[in-house]
């Protein structure tokens, strides 16, 4: 089984966010496809089958399936148009989120994803317990938001994993307004057996909407604050949200024993 580690949101290796690609003729059992996850000890790896004229594609991370991964979703495309699928500029992907649209333009893979919702909720104790500081607001749907006061402060936030990994939210992420990007952010997925993601896509269909409707702007450029750094360039429009970010390949190797 080939496998590829791309280096998504970035245009340069050992940074970005890591994920393992391994395009194959049929699934393997979830079983295998969870071992080669733990094995990997990324925070994503991504199976893709094609299916007809699309890719169904099923992300792992070392703990359990996901339901939806966009840095991952990017390094697959990456593969794709890069080894697999060259005389394209579009691939149609489904996976439990649905059916979706990646296309490429230059050097930038430009991912439509429904945009998440916004409902705001009530702050409560365990979540500045959890996040070690008072949020201005905080918003839910598959993952949590907090909005915090200025840029410093998500850079320094040191929130406590354990209270984290409570949360009711797959992910849990901190933004504020940017200086140098219109936003930036850091994203925390304890539950997942990742505590903090380096670059995390499909939170940013819940942040970029929230900046975009914010700042009165279609598009916005986040940054995301991690050690490793990442940026994506977010289009809101209606119900949908474009994301947009470059990868670089680190390696490809043969997974042998199966």
């Amino acid at each position: 089984m080939k496998q590829y580690i791309v280096d998504a949101f970035t245009d340069k290796i050992f940074s970005g966010n890591p994920a393992a690609v391994c395009v194959l003729e049929s699934f393997p059992s979830e079983h295998i496809m969870q071992s080669i996850a733990i094995e990997n000890n990324l925070s994503e790896t991504a199976f893709a089958v094609k299916e007809n004229d699309r890719y169904h594609i099923r992300w792992f991370t070392p703990k359990s399936e996901i339901d939806f991964c966009g840095h991952a979703t990017l390094a697959t495309a990456f593969v794709l148009f890069n080894y697999q699928e060259q005389d394209t500029d579009t691939l149609n992907f489904y996976g439990q989120i649905g059916g979706f649209t990646v296309r490429r333009s230059d050097d930038l893979v430009r991912m439509e994803f429904p945009a998440y919702k916004l409902e705001h909720i009530e702050i409560t104790d365990t979540m500045i317990e959890a996040l070690g500081t008072i949020p201005l607001s905080a918003y839910k749907d598959r993952d949590i938001l907090f909005v915090l006061r200025n840029e410093d402060e998500v850079r320094d936030l040191q929130p406590d994993m354990e209270l984290i990994s409570k949360l009711d939210g797959a992910c849990v992420a901190v933004t504020a307004k940017g200086t140098e990007y219109d936003c930036v952010s850091r994203v925390f997925v304890p539950k997942y057996g990742i505590n903090e993601d380096p670059v995390t896509g499909s939170t940013h269909c819940m942040i970029a909407p929230y900046w975009c409707k914010r700042l009165n702007k279609p598009s916005i450029t986040a940054f995301q604050a991690s050690n490793r750094t990442g940026i994506l360039y977010c289009e809101c429009a209606d119900d949908k949200v474009i994301i947009s970010g470059k990868a670089a390949l680190f390696s490809i190797n043969d997974i042998v024993g199966l």
